[in-house]
């Protein structure tokens, strides 16, 4: 963001993190306390308190000057369906009894096996699930409204001199407005109505703040959320790229596929859930643990499969016994081609950047010499705890036979 004449923008504070306090001229932005915004994500109990500040900052970026609980809400499950539906994260970790402690995960799987939406459904569809099942969701909402919208504020009140009752939502909603009139702008005040109708008053000095500086402080509070999902979710790889929507540009499986051409040249693959020959040209490369678990398109973890069954398959788990050892056969075919054919290891050296990043693959699976029962070994002793770690996190097993 280009630097204004007469305004200093949000600046990175040491190496804690991206935008862990928020230098902004105070005097441009009249006095905000822009040391208790800094501290509106602190301690947090659950993880929805990212995501109601998060819809905040983007509904004042869209303009909007007032709205109700029951709208940010709305916009909390819209942020949070794609990484609790595509990719199984738990957004505050698993009860002791195995179940899902965050109440917005909970709104946003109650809203999945309500309106059956696909896990990439758009945010207009979610918009129109939510407002389909908005009473069988009520509870789950309301519930969500119970202290974050206070307690989203406690920065601010660090300095007051008297205590703040956070027993009483009504006294609570007087002590916002009171401090806000006496004491310093908040960033915004509540109004009388109860539960998901009760109003959201945007202040505006701190609307233009958030408006001017929308990407920065979203970028700040990605990074906190970051933080939070992967602490409790420490078997999931790739966190930081399973919050929103993937470029599919970013898939990298071009030089897989002339790889395994060449291998198709020579020789039959076999489909490893079907057993029919794979037909040249004629079928996908694919995860055998999905893509949405891994983030990655490394070689070791890649088949030729038919493309009908892809999308069978989708983003589930093959079922361990029988297939991984069918797909380790047609690894281990692949394996003796590149060390025998010098056309094959061309073609195996042109997957170096894209697809062969594991340094246990380059160390051990691919190097020289490995009999069949080392090459197999080899790689389920690396995969089966990549798989089994997809299996805790929730991801269903195919169960084709």
């Amino acid at each position: 963001m280009a630097e204004r004449d007469d305004k200093k923008i949000v600046k990175e504070a040491g190496s804690v993190s991206p935008v862990s306090k928020l230098h902004i001229d105070i005097h441009y932005y009249n006095m905000l306390d822009m040391e208790g915004f800094a501290q509106m994500m602190k301690d947090p109990s659950y993880c929805y308190k990212f995501y109601w500040l998060e819809a905040i900052v983007k509904l004042i970026s869209e303009g909007i000057e007032q709205t109700t609980f029951d709208a940010v809400i709305n916009e909390m499950i819209c942020n949070a369906w794609y990484s609790v539906r595509e990719f199984h994260i738990h957004l505050s970790g698993i009860q002791v009894d195995g179940q899902v402690r965050d109440g917005l995960e909970r709104a946003v799987l109650t809203l999945s096996e309500l309106s059956n939406l696909p896990s990439n459904a758009s945010k207009v569809e979610i918009e129109n699930a939510i407002k389909r099942c908005d009473d069988e969701l009520k509870i789950f909402k309301e519930q969500l409204t119970n202290m974050v919208p206070y307690r989203a504020l406690a920065g601010f009140f660090q300095k007051a001199d008297a205590a703040v009752d956070w027993n009483s939502v009504r006294r609570l909603t007087a002590y916002i407005e009171q401090f806000n009139r006496e004491k310093t702008l908040l960033p915004y005040t509540l109004g009388g109505s109860g539960k998901l109708k009760k109003e959201i008053f945007f202040q505006k000095s701190w609307a233009e703040i958030i408006r001017d500086n929308t990407a920065s402080i979203l970028g700040w509070i990605q990074y906190e959320k970051v933080k939070w999902l992967q602490n409790n979710n420490p078997e999931v790889p790739g966190l930081v790229y399973k919050l929103a929507p993937m470029d599919e540009k970013m898939r990298k499986l071009n030089n897989v596929r002339k790889l395994w051409e060449g291998i198709l040249d020579l020789s039959e693959v076999r489909d490893v859930f079907t057993g029919e020959a794979v037909i040249p040209k004629k079928y996908d490369v694919d995860h055998f643990i999905p893509w949405s678990f891994v983030m990655n398109d490394e070689l070791w973890n890649l088949m030729p499969m038919d493309s009908s069954l892809n999308s069978a398959k989708s983003n589930r788990l093959p079922k361990w016994d029988p297939f991984f050892e069918r797909f380790a056969e047609n690894q281990f075919l692949m394996y003796g081609f590149v060390h025998e054919k010098a056309g094959i290891h061309k073609l195996f050296e042109a997957c170096y950047r894209d697809n062969l990043h594991s340094i246990w693959a380059g160390l051990e699976l691919y190097r020289k010499g490995n009999s069949k029962e080392e090459f197999y070994g080899i790689l389920e002793k690396n995969m089966q705890p990549v798989y089994d770690s997809a299996r805790r996190q929730g991801y269903e097993v195919w169960n084709r036979v």
